[in-house]
């Protein structure tokens, strides 16, 4: 089965071949093309070219066009500082103080020169591998851009402080993400959000439900009223807010290794459908391939059968210096326990 055909029929509840395969590949294709990962960040063809040759190589099950989380704050005037050779990072934000925020503007994806070189990426990759395999943006999500936009600092501190300037600045940022939400869409892609800053082990479960999930959950909706499906990644320790995640209506939800596969299936399993939950620094990085293939059934065997599906993923993107060899033991271990699983958990034991 292609990709596209695998997800397709996993949707209609119809055989397959395997589960849904999903390494978070992302710079570890600027690897696979003997480029340096800034040059992706400058370049739409050749970022496509990093993800169509990342997926050719591995054959996994989504192709997510990314950069770095920092496009979006970037295009709303945070500076960026981009590595020769590693994922960019942010220099300073935006904006220093609550009197600016009034002054901010939305994203405009039509004018920002790094927007634009992701959504060319994004049609390249469509047109030329779309048929066989779903493609998808990413996009940093409300309140982890209003945070890059702010300062990681500033904003916790205004969360508790003066929570209504948090509120502007998540309203502006939403609609920076609506506008390149549509723009992804409108190359044929469908949004991957992101909200790294919106984890348990940054936030509280309050300052998730007052400053991330109403902004979440609106920017879910829209997409969902242009036809498209939604994963949400939330980093680190996210179970006391699964029940959030969930209900903001994602369709997936990307779980982190630092929680249970067995306890998201447990708890809203049969709600929502689970990725994940492979470490990518220990296991997929630093372990053998060995070490992948048992991580692997290991996560099989705690949520193969959460009722409303289950994709075999890394818990976040991988290192760009992930071993090639390590990808293919991902891709290699899923297809050996074939689909459906058959003698339930004793057979991975």
């Amino acid at each position: 089965m292609t990709a596209l055909e695998r997800m397709s029929a996993y949707n209609r509840g119809e055989p397959i071949d395997r589960l849904p395969c999903v390494p978070i590949v992302d710079n570890t294709g600027a690897r696979v093309i003997g480029e340096k990962v800034s040059h992706l960040r400058r370049d739409g063809k050749l970022l496509a070219k990093a993800q169509i040759e990342a997926y050719r190589k591995f054959g996994y099950d989504n192709i997510r066009v990314f950069t770095d989380l920092f496009t979006l704050p970037e295009a709303m005037g945070a500076a960026v500082h981009v590595p020769e050779d590693e994922t960019a990072y942010i220099e300073s934000p935006a904006i220093t103080g609550v009197d600016e925020i009034n002054r901010l503007l939305p994203a405009d994806p039509g004018k920002s020169g790094i927007l634009q070189i992701c959504l060319e990426a994004m049609r390249i990759t469509l047109d030329t591998v779309g048929k066989e395999v779903p493609v998808t943006g990413a996009l940093t999500a409300p309140f982890t851009n209003a945070a890059m936009v702010i300062g990681v600092a500033r904003i916790a501190r205004l969360m508790i402080q003066d929570p209504e300037p948090v509120h502007r600045l998540c309203e502006v940022s939403l609609q920076s993400c609506l506008e390149y939400a549509r723009a992804i869409i409108d190359t044929g892609c469908a949004p991957s959000l992101s909200d790294p800053m919106a984890s348990g082990t940054v936030i509280s479960r309050k300052h998730f439900e007052t400053f991330a999930f109403p902004y979440l959950k609106r920017l879910i909706e829209y997409i969902h009223s242009r036809g498209k499906a939604v994963t949400l990644h939330i980093c680190g320790k996210t179970e006391k807010v699964w029940d959030l995640m969930a209900d903001t209506g994602a369709d997936c939800l990307s779980i982190d290794n630092e929680v249970s596969m067995r306890q998201a299936k447990e708890a809203v399993g049969r709600r929502v459908r689970l990725m994940g939950n492979i470490r990518p620094s220990e296991v997929m990085l630093e372990g053998t391939s060995a070490d992948v293939k048992a991580a692997v059934r290991k996560c099989i065997q705690e949520a193969y059968d959460s009722p409303k599906g289950l994709i075999i993923a890394s818990g976040c993107s991988l290192p760009t210096e992930t071993p090639f060899e390590n990808i293919s033991a991902m891709i290699a271990a899923v297809r050996e326990a074939g689909y459906p699983i058959t003698g339930g958990e004793e057979s991975f034991l």
